[in-house]
This record gives C-alpha cells, structure tokens and sequence, in this order.
C-alpha cells in the first residue's frame, strides 16, 4: 500500500509507517464505538461564569488601583500658586488713630541714656 505524494517527493519511511498506522487507527472505529453525544452540564457553566467575574473584578481593582496612583501620584507634582499680601478689602476699617501720643522704641544703634 504504497501511495505516492500528490507533490512528487519522496517520503521517508518514518512517514509511511506513521501514515498506514493511523489510517489502520481511522478504519478499526466505526459507529457502534462512538458514544452518544451529551448536552454541557451546569457545572462547566458555572465554572466559566466564576472565571468571568473573578476577570471582571481583578480589571476593576486594577482600574481603581491605576486611578488612585495617577491621583496620589499626579497631585504632588503641580507647583503651588504664590502667596499673596493681603490686601485690604471694600469692606475693611481702618484703625482709629488714637489721641495720645506715640511712644519711642529705642533701637538697638541709640546708646542708652543713663540713669542716675
């Protein structure tokens, strides 16, 4: 039972015994071999639902994880805005000058007068 290649090539002997012993494995299975065909049970259906939502869970902590580094991370970065003087606004009194007079401060370049 020797074929010959459609292409023209020569086969090795490895091939050919490789090919006549699976075509002796195709020819001994026939129908009263085969087994009936069964429907999926629940099991596998579970199974392939707790796998999806074990997936879905772990996208969503690394999305909240992702988005809680770029927030931490993103917010020491901008410099803060400069510091403004006060200023006085519409509504701001000014201070009541006072009617006694104001008192010297001595500073530290005037020498003390001395006291006798």
């Amino acid at each position: 039972m020797n074929h010959s290649p459609v292409d023209g090539s020569v086969r090795e002997p490895v091939e050919e015994r490789l090919r006549a012993a699976l075509a002796a494995r195709a020819n001994a299975v026939g129908p009263a071999e085969l087994r009936p065909l069964r429907p999926p049970t629940d099991a596998l259906r579970t199974h392939r639902l707790s796998l999806r939502g074990t997936v879905v869970g772990l996208l969503a902590l690394a999305a909240v994880a992702a988005l809680v580094l770029f927030t931490v991370h993103g917010g020491g970065s901008r410099p803060a805005p400069p510091a403004h003087p006060p200023r006085p606004g519409v509504g701001t009194l000014s201070p009541v000058p006072s009617s006694a007079p104001p008192t010297p401060v001595a500073s530290p370049s005037t020498p003390e007068p001395d006291a006798r």
